[in-house]
């Protein structure tokens, strides 16, 4: 089986044409033959045309949907189309290294974990402090529904086993997703590791708006799974 085979990596984005083609040429170079799927959530700028040049598949959502639509569509994608063994999920803005995929698949072939997420350091770093206050909140919540010790619930730097994806749906279309799809797996008894990365917060625009993300994070956190 080849890489390309067996990795696949998942670009939800949005109107991301300034850094799209910096980080598939990045993930390229640090995962050879990886195949990369960028979902463009709406987008009205060039994003798509820029990950199409650069060798990316793209799947197109006419209207903006939200993170965990863009990432349940690139799900199906792996469950109906691709034959990878192992999914990232990686973000459009560059606020994570795609050199660091190599920590998760090595992390992932240390501990044979279903699903390993980055971990970022929150203090002393340039993480906003509501985003410190939500993360450390939404972790330690997340840990009691999981029973697992979440160090970040929030990150959407992760590698992801194909049978966790052929299990798990996500009803969220928001950023509360990546929350849901934490405590559905631990729900499901799929086992959850984290490895250190570095913390990068610059100038980027984000679409998460801080009051209705809030309100719909305590709604996944208490609702009743099956």
């Amino acid at each position: 089986m080849t890489l390309s085979e067996k990795y696949l990596a998942i670009v939800p984005a949005l109107n991301a044409e300034s850094t799209i083609e910096e980080l598939i040429k990045r993930i390229k170079a640090s995962v050879e033959e990886i195949q990369i799927v960028v979902v463009d959530d709406g987008s009205y700028d060039k994003t798509s045309e820029i990950a199409e040049a650069n060798g990316a598949v793209v799947l197109n959502h006419e209207n903006n949907r939200g993170k965990g639509s863009a990432l349940q569509t690139g799900f199906d994608y792996v469950k109906n189309i691709s034959k990878s063994e192992f999914v990232i999920t990686i973000d459009a803005d560059l606020q994570h290294q795609p050199e660091d995929i190599g920590k998760l698949i090595f992390k992932q072939q240390e501990s044979c974990a279903d699903i390993v997420i980055g971990w970022r350091e929150r203090i002393g770093t340039r993480m906003p402090v509501h985003r410190i206050l939500s993360n450390t909140i939404t972790s330690a919540m997340v840990s009691m529904r999981t029973g697992i010790k979440v160090r970040d619930s929030q990150c959407g730097f992760r590698l992801i086993k194909r049978s966790v994806i052929e299990k798990i749906q996500l009803e969220s279309k928001g950023y509360e997703a990546e929350t849901e799809f934490l405590i559905k797996s631990g729900r499901a008894g799929f086992t959850i590791d984290f490895i250190p990365i570095k913390t990068i917060y610059g100038n980027e625009k984000s679409y998460m708006t801080h009051w209705e993300t809030t309100v719909n994070f305590v709604k996944v956190l208490f609702r009743d799974y099956v």
